[in-house]
């Protein structure tokens, strides 16, 4: 196989990439996480269903988990601010039931992500997740640009709580000592993406020679917008179904990230 870097134009080596199949993409992956000086992972909610969290939007998702309580409910909006201020019992139920990640550990791809900061070829993560699994694995450089089941604080002093403040509360709405409720420091469909983390990930793409993308079907926004917005050398898709952006990729695999990231070989 011809290497990557000895072609005479990029888009020859785009070509060239887009024709292999099976080992050749792996060791094409490898190359590239080899020669690249500036890595970036951007993930979804793939990247935790093989820890046994589901993902939303697949035929085995959450938002196709029927549950007779919720049937009367759009999935959205039960993870939505509106429900939360309108309707905290449904909210809190829902959310009790369908986003509770205690006990849950990390995968393989969580772990070589991990690894690959440990040893220097990885900048960060950016991840749509909001179950801390990719920092239970060891990264550190972490932009939850949806926020994380980890953290509660009140929405109206702001006093933080433990992590599992909201799954162990007896109460139906918990509530602060000053009668305001704690939520989760999730974004909620009707929120804005919290500023920190939106800020880190866009300069992580803006400095990336490598993205790689990871189980996501990119279609969520405005967090897709920044697979978009990348303009670095190489873009790998890894991903079961096809996505909007694989016709951009040098690699694409149709494959778990589980399956993919097992191949990947460090120094």
């Amino acid at each position: 196989m011809k290497h990557i870097g000895c072609f005479a134009t990029r888009k020859e080596e785009m070509a060239h990439l887009r024709k292999l199949r099976g080992d050749e993409m792996y060791e094409a992956l490898n190359e590239m996480i080899a020669v690249s000086e500036h890595i970036a992972f951007f993930g979804g909610a793939g990247v935790s269903t093989e820890s046994g969290i589901p993902d939303f939007r697949s035929k085995d998702g959450l938002y196709n988990q029927h549950d007779v309580r919720f049937d009367a409910y759009q999935p959205e909006y039960l993870l939505s601010n509106p429900c939360l201020e309108h309707e905290p019992k449904v909210f809190y139920e829902f959310y009790r039931q369908k986003m509770d990640a205690r006990g849950i550990a990390p995968n393989l791809a969580h772990y070589k992500l991990a690894e690959m900061e440990a040893v220097g070829k990885l900048d960060g993560v950016i991840t749509q997740n909001i179950d801390g699994l990719h920092q239970a694995a060891g990264s550190n450089k972490v932009y939850e640009v949806h926020g994380s089941t980890l953290r509660n604080y009140c929405d109206r002093c702001g006093k933080k709580y433990p992590s599992d403040a909201i799954f162990t509360s007896t109460e139906a709405v918990p509530r602060c000592s000053c009668g305001g409720k704690i939520r989760p420091d999730v974004t909620l469909y009707g929120e804005m993406l919290p500023e920190d983390a939106w800020a880190g990930a866009g300069r992580l793409i803006a400095r990336a020679d490598l993205l790689i993308v990871g189980g996501t079907s990119l279609t969520v926004y405005p967090a897709s917008s920044l697979v978009s917005s990348y303009r670095g050398k190489y873009l790998v898709i890894v991903n079961r179904d096809a996505t909007s952006q694989d016709s951009y990729a040098d690699l694409a695999f149709h494959k778990s990230i589980g399956e993919v990231f097992s191949h990947i070989v460090l120094p």
